[in-house]
């Protein structure tokens, strides 16, 4: 039969595959496939998808209740025919899906099927099992078990709602421009029901979608059922679904029944329930009864049947009730339609309070309806600006982005200046944010108004973090405390981080005893978060890793206690470094791809090159090489205007370049750090970004020999100082290779075997890799094979344990290069030494003789004399004929 008309098909491919599996296995016998989902959901559209896409035999039909009664009726769409003798059509399909062909029938709406064709259809393949037949029954959830119960399904598909993406996805397809924001809320807001998207989307004004914020309504599909479904309602039921359709989520039921006034809680409950727009919530404790709203858009229906009035009289009641300081205010703005200072007032006390408690979403919340409601303009501005403000304390720049251009058409004042930039900070526009903040400092008066001084001093902490600045953070610190105090928000938001301020000034002791300190003084709250954060960070540079990943993890679980998402993603960007140093891979990888989706969702781009590093620099150790440039890219792509952004891209692009041997690349990318380092103290002090070994390895691989030394003595001399064990093994990594190629071994030996010894009692896998195979080469470039074998085979053993096969071919290439395990090769009887065999193999990969020198560690000149002597062997004339002899 011909293919099927459709509907495009978005979001599905999980279930697609799923069908198209068990199209593959119906080649060796009958299968069974229902696929279920709630009304609306795409079912329909999923089996119109899954009969055009095959290239089996289709019998294809849609079940109609008026046919229900009708003997034979699906058994006749499938056959496309008028219905006949039932079986005459079953004699018919039989035939038809006999043949060696796969054949595929679908079943739309299965379960208003009628009885005969369900029956035929069954009994057909119950006898004839090793029929090619696979059977798609689609039925809508509620009615799947009295249709489905009593047949025998292999397989059971039950449609959720589409995720973000396909609901974006579905809004392009219509040609509707979608605000970043609403990407979210929309999706929140229809749970990804197709059906209810596309009536939202044709129904509502195209300007709606363009712009952020505001309360989405229900398509009328939805609306007619809700009003349905509450005409039917007794009145106690239908007045408990309104009181939870006007309370916040989360509200037991004894507050609920109260707002509702229902004499008997638990028989207006079950009324409530019967209906379907409430469902039993788990989110109260075990003891409690909790319901819930069945969807956002059941919320946005019942309230469009209320009616403004009965809303707003509902909310004044609900002010009355409910026992939450916060959600009394937010009653009481719900129902006041025009400006009242003395509200506003109070919810602008609030939003202080909790601002100074770290809940900054809940502020920011407080502050846009004391806006709304505060009659002179100068204050009602001032409070938009500071809601703002605070929705980026909470790191939501993607909310906080939907209201800066109401922020940037006001008049300047010191605050506007001080968000304006703080934005401009978290988006990674280090010279805007400069601007700004000089503005800022400049127009502000402390003694009138010290708050706003303290808080401009605050965001000059940050931007002195991010540009590594340790001497210029605590002088800010020190100004927003001596503003405000020390106990203020503004006082204690700076504080939190003076510790790493301290570590690059030099003073690395003394910003753990400032963490020390701030642990015994900050326990609880947005503002611990900030604290252990840092803590973590200064953990991870002075090398106690096992109590930096503990710290690190402790920062990322608070931010379920209303953390902000800039410290939970700089807690997850050094918690996969501290992953990927101590060779836990797999959880490094998760972390840093888990803080890349939250830099997307949160708008956030100042940390996405330091997660792209970690991502990128697995993926090259793992050989995956174009996941490894797609996150390079990805890391170049926000910027690097800050040191911070520039230095992790750098790194990034040097490291993948050095797990290639592709040296010059290396230099080239990290060439510019010293320079930089005269302006950025933190990229001096030991532990924090490890770049001086790279660069000096590939300057020593280079045969730039001088400039190697000259890098690395003084990053010696202070790692020393400082104590700082992987630092000077790094360190001694790139040192040991200087003085292998200047020819003093013994030096050499002398220098890896400590940085060995540096790095054995501590978890740094990774390191500890890298150093043992630096070594091996230089042992086996001295001539001492045997010596050589034994530590590049431990190299070996770390890497395979860390899962790093690109530096495992390495290993393997090394070994066999030493020759002690393995004998000539031959080649139509001309034996080739391993490290000829060895520099035939690189060459014919296509690298040239100064890649292979870096490869194996010896010079172009030594790969131009094995080349000579390969030729000579073989019988051929050139490089071409050599790759081309090996392919």
């Amino acid at each position: 039969m011909g293919r099927v008309s459709r509907a495009r098909c978005v979001g599905r491919d999980a279930e697609l595959g799923a069908i198209a599996d068990e199209l593959v296995r119906a080649r060796s016998g009958v299968r069974w496939v229902s696929v279920t989902g709630d009304p609306g959901i795409g079912t329909s559209t999923l089996l119109r998808e899954v009969a055009h896409a095959t290239d089996a035999t289709v019998f294809a039909a849609t079940a109609l209740e008026a046919e229900q009664g009708m003997a034979g009726a699906a058994l006749a769409q499938l056959l496309q025919q008028e219905p006949t003798a039932v079986p005459a059509m079953a004699e018919a399909l039989l035939a038809r899906v006999s043949s060696e062909a796969v054949s595929l029938v679908v079943i739309d709406d299965a379960h208003l099927a009628d009885d005969e064709s369900w029956e035929t259809l069954t009994g057909i393949l119950a006898r004839h099992r090793d029929l090619r037949v696979l059977v798609v029954a689609g039925a809508t959830a509620r009615f799947a078990s009295d249709i489905l119960k009593n047949r025998f399904f292999d397989n059971e598909l039950r449609l959720g709602g589409l995720d973000a993406e396909a609901v974006s996805e579905i809004v392009h397809d219509r040609g509707i421009i979608l605000h970043p924001s609403m990407r979210e809320d929309l999706w929140r807001h229809t749970m990804g029901n197709p059906r209810d998207l596309i009536g939202l989307l044709d129904e509502s004004p195209r300007a709606l979608w363009s712009q952020p914020g505001g309360d989405l309504p229900a398509p009328e599909h939805v609306r007619a059922d809700i009003r349905a479904r509450l005409d039917a309602c007794p009145d106690d039921g239908r007045r408990l679904i309104e009181a939870f359709a006007v309370l916040d989520d989360g509200q037991s039921l004894t507050v609920a029944a109260a707002l509702a006034e229902a004499e008997d809680t638990f028989a207006a409950a079950d009324h409530a329930l019967a209906t379907g727009l409430l469902t039993r919530s788990a989110d109260l404790a075990p003891a409690q009864v909790g319901l819930a709203l069945r969807s956002p858009l059941v919320r946005a229906a019942v309230i469009d049947a209320m009616g403004l009035q009965a809303t707003a009289d509902a909310h004044r009641r609900a002010a009355e009730i409910v026992p939450d300081p916060v959600a009394r205010l937010h009653h009481r703005v719900a129902a006041t339609p025009d400006a009242d200072p003395a509200l506003a007032d109070e919810l602008d006390e609030l939003a202080r309070a909790r601002a100074a408690e770290g809940a900054w979403r809940e502020a920011a919340t407080l502050l846009r309806q004391s806006s709304r409601i505060t009659q002179e303009g100068l204050k009602s501005d001032e409070r938009v600006t500071r809601s703002v403000d605070a929705l980026l304390s909470a790191g939501d720049c993607s909310a906080a982005a939907t209201l800066i251009p109401s922020v940037e058409s006001l008049r300047e004042t010191p605050l506007r200046n001080a968000t304006l930039a703080y934005l401009a900070i978290l988006r990674g526009r280090a010279t805007e944010a400069e601007v700004r903040l000089d503005r800022a400092w400049a127009i502000v008066n402390p003694e009138r108004e010290p708050d706003i001084a303290a808080l401009i001093a605050g965001r000059r902490v940050l931007h002195a973090l991010i540009r590594g600045q340790g001497t210029e953070l605590i002088d800010w610190v020190d100004r927003a405390v001596a503003l405000t105090g020390p106990d203020s928000p503004a006082g204690v938001e700076a504080t939190v981080i003076r510790g790493l301020g301290e570590a690059w000034a030099g003073r690395p002791t003394e910003g753990v005893t400032t963490y020390a300190q701030l642990s015994e003084v900050i326990r609880h709250g947005a503002q611990a978060q900030r604290a252990v954060m840092g803590r973590g960070w200064l953990e991870y540079g002075i090398d106690d890793l096992d109590v930096a990943r503990a710290s690190l993890e402790t920062a990322v679980s608070m931010a379920r206690l209303g953390g902000s998402d800039r410290i939970t993603l700089w807690s997850l960007a050094w918690l996969a470094r501290v992953r990927f140093i101590i060779g836990d891979w797999d959880a490094a990888f998760h972390t840093a791809t888990q803080g890349r989706d939250l830099a997307t969702t949160s708008g956030i781009t100042i940390a996405t090159p330091l997660l792209e590093w970690t991502v990128a620099q697995i993926h090259s150790l793992l050989g995956r090489w174009d996941d490894a440039h797609a996150a390079v890219r990805r890391a170049e792509a926000v910027g690097t205007d800050y040191p911070s952004m520039e230095i992790p891209a750098r790194l990034a692009r040097a490291q993948v370049a050095e797990a290639a041997a592709d040296y010059a690349t290396v230099i080239h990318e990290l060439g510019p750090l010293p320079r930089l380092a005269r302006s950025v103290p933190a990229l001096v002090e030991p532990g924090f970004w490890p770049w001086v070994d790279t660069l000096a390895n590939a300057l020593v691989l280079e045969g730039r020999l001088d400039d190697a030394d000259a890098l690395l003595t003084p990053h010696e001399k202070r790692a020393d100082e400082r104590k700082h064990p992987s630092a000077s093994a790094r360190l001694g990594y790139a040192r040991g290779r200087l003085l292998g190629a200047s020819g003093d071994i013994n030096g050499a030996r002398h220098v890896f075997e400590r940085a060995v010894e540096l790095l054995l009692p501590g978890p740094n896998r990774y390191d500890l890799a890298r150093v043992n195979f630096a070594y091996g080469q230089t042992l086996r470039r001295a001539g001492k094979r045997r010596d050589a074998d034994r530590v590049m085979s431990i190299a070996r053993e770390t890497y395979l344990g860390l899962g790093a096969q690109t530096y495992v071919d390495r290993c393997d290439r090394e070994l066999k290069a030493g020759g002690l395990h393995t004998s000539p090769v031959t080649r139509h009887d001309v034996s080739l030494t391993p490290q000829e065999e060895s520099v035939t193999a690189l060459v014919a990969q296509g690298l040239s003789n100064k890649e292979v020198a870096a490869e194996l560690f010896i010079s172009t000149k030594t790969v131009q004399y094995h080349l000579t002597r390969i030729y000579a062997k073989l019988g051929l004339r050139s490089r071409a004929e050599l790759v081309a002899s090996h392919h």
